[in-house]
């Protein structure tokens, strides 16, 4: 398996601290996030991960010339013009030929990669999608009436969504199906298979899962993150 890892955004919404260091860097515990995430990959079995970058990419760079990770091939691929959550896959077209996987820099996940691929393999379509159920919890009940008066009140439910949780299998196929060098992003690719009656497979995941996007995700992706890690007896992860 191989991977490839989008690790150039702005990182806007994480303001001041993404005018540093480039949102994968950011720190969670004592490693940056996307040094997580490539253990994570390295510990099922992937040996070469791509990773497309654009802003700040020379920290990214340099930062791996400084921490080697251990039985990784690690290839840093510069985005010339940013080129959204799709854009980048295209750069990989001579590069790969095996089905791979594509997640963003900018999350924490205790996905098994493996269950994952073997799934998306059996699927035999050119992208299958990781989605978790998300609940929000609806603070308010729904009151119904008729002119002046009230006919019925119904409990506040909580909201349940399914969610792309950003993480995918791609099949060479998809390289012809993503413009070259032009910004395109991964609601515009699985809209396009669909209008084309292309078969999009769906994973749905229980573990555990964190976006992010905002500081307060930081301190909580600390907590909870490594909380998950003690709960499961994963070393090093």
């Amino acid at each position: 398996m191989d991977a490839m890892i989008l690790a150039g955004g702005l990182g806007v919404r994480l303001h001041p601290l993404t005018k540093v260091l480039p949102k994968p860097l950011l720190p969670i515990g004592e490693r940056a996030v996307l040094e997580i995430q490539i253990e994570r990959l390295r510990s099922y079995g992937i040996k070469n991960v791509y990773l497309s970058t654009n802003y700040k990419s020379a920290f990214i760079e340099s930062y791996f010339k400084m921490n080697p990770q251990d039985g990784i091939s690690l290839t840093v691929i510069k985005e010339e013009v940013p080129l959204g959550t799709a854009g980048p896959v295209r750069l990989l077209k001579d590069k790969l030929s095996e089905p791979f996987i594509l997640m963003n820099g900018d999350i924490l996940t205790l996905l098994d990669f493996g269950k994952f691929y073997d799934f998306a393999l059996q699927e035999k379509t050119c992208l299958t999608v990781a989605i978790k159920r998300h609940i929000t919890p609806f603070a308010f009940g729904n009151i119904f009436f008729e002119d002046n008066h009230v006919t019925r009140i119904e409990e506040k439910k909580d909201l349940i969504n399914y969610i792309l949780t950003r993480i995918y299998v791609m099949t060479p196929e998809i390289f012809d199906h993503i413009p070259d060098n032009a910004y395109y992003g991964m609601d515009h690719l699985i809209q396009s298979l669909l209008k084309k009656q292309i078969p999009v497979s769906v994973y749905k995941m229980d573990e555990y899962w964190l976006d992010i996007g905002q500081i307060d995700d930081l301190q909580k992706a600390e907590e909870e993150y490594t909380a998950e890690i003690n709960r499961l007896g994963c070393e090093g992860l």
